[in-house]
């Protein structure tokens, strides 16, 4: 199994594992550690409420605004193909925009690059199809942009600045097998050392990454190792937006709304643990769990956030995923695929690692950005051809977007 595939499972695990409540998952949620009056502590949460922890009991969406007017920061998990999640990301953002104009959005799924194509939506320059091609949504992030848009709208229609915080995963990649003693002296002035000398951090991630079945490449005499990689990666992570989201906020001199993956909020021990470490700011941390339908509540910790919003769980995302990963040669101008699809539709439609991309539904493109954009155009129950080359035949595989069986 080669390196790419190993860093895709393992951020397939981190964002998305620990949100459905099943068993094996709850220990993950009931972890021991993070605010030390809580963390002996546990409410049972029923979905479509929130919970304030600190005071055990479920509160009002308006008592919950009103809370974190002195926050510098707010930070608001997801689970990146939810689109309920986002919409509560958007109804916060709307709310705190009402509280305090100078408002703020820093996003996980932008490397600091794509600053300058932020800067201009948000100053209404771009229409959606410029942004996503310009700002290259699909090559930054594999999630359909239709999750996110209505955030984007609302920035975009008030103007609220936008702040890129993540780095590009090439760099991140380097530190998970080679450490951060590796980076160029210019890598390093990007991405600031991380701590990993949090033991109540490295439990957590340690729990989440033993909470999952783990392919048979990564398991063995290596296991160890392999976990180093990922919690060097995951810290790393956590420091680079971290730090970019302090530094925007001192330029803002407002509040900003954080919006990442769970796994880097988590009993307030990632990005919000190492903000706060940097500026001593107060600070407010949301957390969705879905409550699975056959359950009619989910136990977690106190010390897991400063409020749950839990929801009930979804039949779909609202948008499938296509689960191809494409790669470009030197000399070659059409696509090959990257590694043979181990989730999404393309999983069980035929395609191998190694397949060259000749066409799809007759057209050719030459831009992985631009195939995405064309693919995230299909809904569930949709179908679209692909025109192949392997081992020099040329073949076709129609891929459909299926609704999964149970």
């Amino acid at each position: 199994m080669n390196a790419r595939k190993i860093i895709t499972i393992l951020v397939l695990i981190l964002v998305s594992l620990f949100l459905r409540g099943e068993e094996e998952e709850d220990k993950i949620l009931l972890l021991k550690i993070g605010n030390e009056r809580l963390k002996d502590k546990t409410i049972d949460i029923s979905a479509g409420k929130i919970y304030s922890l600190r005071e055990g009991k479920p509160i009002s969406f308006s008592k919950m605004i009103k809370e974190m007017s002195k926050s510098h920061f707010v930070y608001v998990g997801e689970t990146h193909n939810s689109l309920p999640m986002h919409e509560i990301q958007l109804k916060i953002i709307q709310a705190l925009y009402e509280q305090e104009r100078k408002l703020s959005v820093g996003l996980e799924m932008y490397p600091g690059s794509v600053q300058e194509t932020l800067n201009k939506w948000s100053m209404g320059i771009l229409s959606r199809d410029e942004f996503t091609r310009e700002s290259q949504w699909y090559v930054n992030w594999s999630y359909n942009f239709g999750f996110y848009e209505n955030m984007f709208k609302f920035s975009k229609e008030n103007k609220i600045p936008l702040y890129a915080l993540n780095v590009p995963r090439e760099i991140i990649r380097e530190i998970r097998f080679k450490g951060w003693d590796s980076l160029s002296a210019e890598k390093k002035k990007i991405v600031p050392q991380p701590d990993l000398s949090h033991q109540e951090h490295r439990l957590l991630i340690r729990t989440i990454f033993e909470s999952t079945e783990l392919p048979h490449q990564m398991k063995g005499k290596g296991l160890e190792m392999v976990f180093e990689g990922l919690y060097r990666a995951q810290s790393a992570w956590d420091e680079v937006m971290a730090f970019n989201a302090f530094q925007a906020n001192r330029r803002e001199k407002g509040k900003m709304v954080v919006l990442a993956g769970s796994g880097h909020l988590f009993y307030n021990l990632g990005i919000n643990r190492r903000v706060y470490e940097r500026s001593s700011l107060p600070f407010k941390t949301v957390i969705c769990v879905v409550v699975p339908e056959e359950q009619e509540s989910v136990k977690v910790s106190r010390s897991l956030a400063d409020y749950i919003w839990s929801i009930p769980e979804e039949k779909l995302p609202a948008f499938p995923s296509v689960g191809l990963r494409f790669k470009k040669f030197d000399g070659l101008r059409n696509f090959v695929i990257e590694t043979k699809p181990i989730d999404g539709a393309a999983k069980y439609a035929g395609f191998e690692k190694g397949d060259v991309v000749l066409s799809v539904d007759g057209k050719s493109f030459s831009e992985i950005n631009e195939l995405r954009i064309y693919l995230a155009r299909f809904k569930w129950n949709d179908e679209v051809e692909f025109g192949i080359l392997r081992d020099g035949q040329q073949i076709k595989i129609l891929l459909k977007f299926q609704v999964p069986e149970e």
